[in-house]
């Protein structure tokens, strides 16, 4: 069982067929709580349909509009949703985004659902840890629409930039995960397949020249993807203490046939596949365009990728997370994000719609960087999202357009977390047998009489028994941090320097230059005096002394 097991709350939508096209039932499938299995029947609102509506007309780039509910008098057409603005200077695009928001919310976590969503969080909060929400839609021709953007209110985030939850869709109707098994590098495989329409067939010889530099494009937009991956993942090592660094590498595949490409997989080097390229839904998981002439289907793709146990697979092609749609009718596990995961992959992050190239570049240096910080899948798509929405702002769809699907059975875990690592001694670790460490304790600014000397240069802090200094309070990490000495001369006179390392969830709060400051998954150097929180600036003031400096 992984260190950082996270409870994890699973809703299904599902229509209730013998009630009318408008009934469905919301039911959790799995609680942290005996009491949270619950359910609750609802309709689905004309009104509901007018917003999304409204929506697609706003954010859209489909040329026909997605109707999710047939209502019982199909001769009335709906009318035009009325938005009106409090004020000239009201945002439209981000007033509608939150009015669509609080609407599929209030539709989804109506009571009791509500209710086993407080306790769900509740008993996280509890335990120091984040909420897992995942959604299962089983009705098709809800899947289109951007449950991502669920909010509880004005003011309130939206359910994917929540930071204490893990939001991501899921289904049931999956075959067994394979037995999986966290690393400690990125091994990617980065495919550029067509990145337009299907060539007309019609096109001669004399189309070699565009041809040819559409290939030179390619290799540059490959080039662009490899420097987002490896910049990511740098950023991410020089947080990391040298301890737990994650490596990179990355191996690029410009238009292969399906053939190279399954080569390439059956090597079994790598944990990860990004795809970018053109893409179409289609009934068997959608279609990618690899090349001219090239074409893969989600069904053959999937095969590969449980084969040789790749954890995760990004798409960034039209419509990798949509399913395709016969006239108005949506075609049941369609889509090439639930093709994959119906198979057995564990994780397939897809777009809903088209993303442009800058946000898309974005979204992966962004994404790398926060896996290899060793976070889980979907709290990597959490930090990528916020990273979109701080850039292009929340009334511009680039935020929502990621859509996460996690197999049922997978805990998210690409790489091995810190926290697991931490039960193991670190090479820089000092033996305690030494005598010449400068001595030095913590103590509090509350209580005079509450000191913890540092034995052997080493003094591991957070909630755990076997920590040296246990602080029981809850914003505290099992295994927090810890504070190390070590010798930093390049002479062979020995000159200590004691330092902080920060392994938690929340991080350390540093008092320096008259504020606090957050050290997360970093390692800073001590002086004598430096006032310290552990995980909350509620927590107790403590004080790092240096005897006799």
């Amino acid at each position: 069982m992984s260190v950082r097991e996270i409870p994890c709350l699973s809703l299904a939508i599902a229509r209730l067929t013998s009630a009318g096209p408008e009934n469905f039932a919301t039911w959790v499938i799995q609680s942290p709580l005996p009491g949270g299995y619950v359910h609750h029947d609802s309709i689905w609102s004309p009104t509901l349909t007018q917003k999304w509506l409204a929506w697609q007309e706003m954010f859209s780039l489909q040329s026909e509009f997605h109707i999710p509910v047939a209502h019982r008098d199909p001769s009335t057409s709906l009318p035009p949703f009325n938005l009106p603005l409090s004020s000239p200077k009201e945002n439209y695009g981000g007033r509608l985004m939150q009015e669509l928001g609080i609407s599929l919310w209030q539709w989804v976590f109506d009571d009791p659902i509500r209710q086993s969503l407080a306790q769900s969080r509740g008993m996280a909060m509890g335990q120091n840890k984040l909420l897992r929400v995942r959604l299962e839609i089983r009705d098709p021709n809800l899947i289109p629409l951007p449950w991502e953007i669920m909010q509880p209110e004005v003011g309130k985030q939206s359910i994917s930039l929540d930071p204490q939850i893990l939001f991501s869709r899921t289904t049931s109707n999956v075959d067994p995960l394979a037995p999986q098994q966290s690393g400690d590098s990125l091994n990617i495989l980065l495919v550029l397949g067509q990145d337009q329409n299907p060539p007309d067939p019609r096109e001669t010889q004399s189309d070699s020249i565009r041809s040819s530099s559409k290939t030179l494009q390619l290799e540059t937009e490959a080039a662009a993807l490899v420097q987002a991956i490896e910049e990511g993942a740098c950023v991410a090592s020089a947080i990391n203490s040298s301890a737990f660094r994650v490596s990179a590498s990355v191996r690029t595949l410009v238009q292969p046939t399906p053939a190279q490409l399954i080569d390439a997989l059956d090597t079994g080097m790598y944990n990860v596949l990004f795809y970018a390229g053109h893409g179409m839904p289609a009934p068997d998981g959608g279609l990618l365009f690899l090349g001219p002439n090239a074409i893969m289907n989600g069904t053959e793709l999937a095969q590969v990728l449980v084969r040789n146990r790749v954890i995760l697979s990004v798409f960034n092609a039209c419509w990798g997370a949509q399913p395709d749609c016969m006239g108005q009718q949506t075609i049941e596990r369609s889509s090439l994000a639930e093709v994959l995961i119906h198979h057995g992959v564990p994780a397939i992050l897809g777009m809903r719609d088209s993303i442009a190239d800058r946000e898309a570049l974005s979204f992966i240096q962004a994404f790398t960087k926060a896996l290899a910080q060793r976070l889980p899948i979907d709290q990597a798509v959490r930090v990528a999202r916020q990273q979109l929405l701080s850039l292009y702002k929340f009334n511009q769809p680039a935020w929502t357009l990621p859509i996460l699907y996690m197999h049922p059975q997978f805990d998210g875990e690409l790489l091995q977390p810190i926290e697991e690592g931490i039960t193991q001694l670190p090479t820089t670790i000092p033996s305690v047998d030494r005598d010449d460490f400068p001595a030095a304790y913590l103590h509090s600014l509350e209580r005079s009489d509450k000191i913890w000397r540092i034995y052997g240069g080493l003094m591991r802090v957070g909630r755990h028994p076997e920590n040296d200094l246990v602080l029981q309070e809850r914003w505290v990490g099992r295994r927090h941090a810890e504070i190390i000495c070590r010798d930093t001369s390049s002479t062979a006179n020995r000159q200590y320097t004691y330092f902080l390392r920060d392994f938690s969830r929340f991080g350390t709060l540093v008092y320096c230059a008259g504020e606090w400051h957050k050290v997360h998954h970093q390692e800073i150097s001590l002086e004598s005096g430096v006032q310290l929180k552990f995980g909350s600036p509620y927590g107790q003031i403590l004080e790092f002394v240096i005897e006799d400096s």
